[in-house]
């Protein structure tokens, strides 16, 4: 009997390629974010602390270079080169106001022009911006937690030096100062160092810093810091401040005498007295060893010791602690996700100037998420690649550009809420 089935044949049709597109963008979701940054008066702002007088040979602004950066961060563009090619983008373009892409030694070289005096301009008007936002926000109690991380590099950068450098050991660094409004997930206060300062060094400067930052509403503040900033002077000025602290003690020279103690086992008892430094053991894992032909588990301890004003036992402090990690997952953040310190010159002041750009990029995506609680929760990472870096064409009719965006896209719901959410 013959087969009279059909059978389905899968047919693919080959499609030429031209480099002819024009009016094209890979950044939508740019747009909604100047339209916020232009209600916060950014742009405006930083035009006036950075004025550009326009002689015929300068076709770019001061503001224009620096918000290509901050863009350029939030989109996930790193390194000057890329930058410049960031701005050819047709929707950059507009939104900076640009008549031609930026070239990458302008932005160096206008970013040098700045110097010292920039940076200290630059951080003064993002201390005053963020601390706008922060009084909108805040509330009587506010947690704050310290840290500095190490950014490597692969060149004779001006300030970049040896020091403690766990990832590449041995190479050039520099070693940014940081500290987070925990409860807001933002950078509050940031400072730019060489790669051979301490972790603490600087960190009393740093603080009477910060405390201008906070609003006269926050009553309560708790400082939280590791081992690197055990020091008695920042005890001594966290406590003519009136703030709590809790910072992990250096365990060097110490853990032996940890080990020698009398141990008993501690299920939800108060210590009888309060004590300057407070010690817990926690078992770290079990091994197996061999004792007189019997095989036995015997327990490696692993030791933490705390310095805090808080009236509270070890176990209590142990887990406030613990919470204080999250704080390295936002530096992670700042560093691999908003790039920052990825962007280098050859110039300390100028490489100072892009760090702060990068962290405000990252404080600006916070203040978004923040705004719009739904995502809140969300990484930068997850807001860039569902709402900021999408395809589109740019249209120009009846004196008004429009994206045109794909029409079936899957977000395409939570994106205009998101734009709408921003707008107000």
């Amino acid at each position: 009997m013959k087969n009279t089935k059909k059978k389905s044949k899968f047919k693919s049709k080959n499609i030429r390629h031209a480099f002819t597109g024009v009016k094209l963008t890979q950044y939508s979701g740019l747009s909604p974010i100047m339209k916020y940054l232009n209600g916060q008066n950014l742009g405006k702002e930083l035009n006036k602390i950075f004025p550009t007088l326009m002689y015929n040979s300068s076709k770019f602004s001061n503001v224009q270079v620096l918000l290509s950066v901050v863009l350029a961060s939030i989109a996930g563009v790193h390194r000057l080169k890329r930058i410049s090619h960031f701005t050819r983008d047709s929707l950059v373009m507009n939104l900076l106001g640009l008549e031609k892409d930026l070239n990458k030694d302008v932005i160096g070289i206008r970013l040098k022009q700045m110097g010292q005096s920039g940076s200290i301009k630059l951080q003064e008007f993002l201390f005053k911006w963020q601390k706008r936002w922060m009084d909108k926000v805040v509330n009587d109690s506010i947690t704050l937690d310290a840290d500095s991380t190490v950014q490597t590099v692969y060149g004779n950068q001006e300030g970049a030096a040896k020091g403690y450098n766990s990832h590449k050991k041995g190479a050039k660094s520099y070693h940014p100062l940081l500290i987070f409004a925990s409860e807001l997930k933002i950078v509050l206060n940031s400072w730019f160092r060489t790669g051979s300062a301490y972790t603490s060094n600087g960190i009393c400067e740093f603080l009477k810093q910060t405390k201008e930052l906070l609003s006269k509403n926050i009553k309560n503040v708790f400082f939280r810091a590791d081992s690197g900033f055990f020091n008695g002077t920042l005890f001594d000025l966290l406590e003519s401040y009136g703030w709590t602290y809790l910072v992990k003690v250096k365990l060097k020279n110490l853990k032996t005498l940890l080990m020698s103690q009398e141990w008993e086992i501690v299920e939800g008892k108060n210590w009888e007295k309060p004590r300057k430094l407070r010690a817990i053991r926690s078992v770290k894992r079990w091994i197996e060893t061999d004792f007189f032909g019997k095989n036995q588990l015997v327990a490696e301890y692993e030791y933490a010791c705390y310095c805090s004003n808080l009236e509270k036992d070890a176990v209590e402090l142990h887990e406030n602690y613990k919470r204080r990690s999250v704080s390295e997952t936002w530096i992670e953040e700042v560093k691999s996700q908003l790039l920052a310190g990825k962007n280098l010159t050859d110039d300390f002041h100028a490489n100072d100037i892009l760090w702060q750009l990068q962290v405000l990029a990252y404080n600006i995506s916070v203040m978004m998420r923040y705004k719009v609680k739904k995502y809140w929760r969300q990484e930068h990472k997850t807001l860039r690649d569902w709402f900021i870096n999408i395809p589109a064409k740019l249209v120009c009719g009846g004196h008004q550009l429009t994206l045109k965006i794909y029409e079936h896209y899957y977000y395409k719901n939570r994106w205009i809420e998101l734009d709408q959410l921003l707008s107000i």
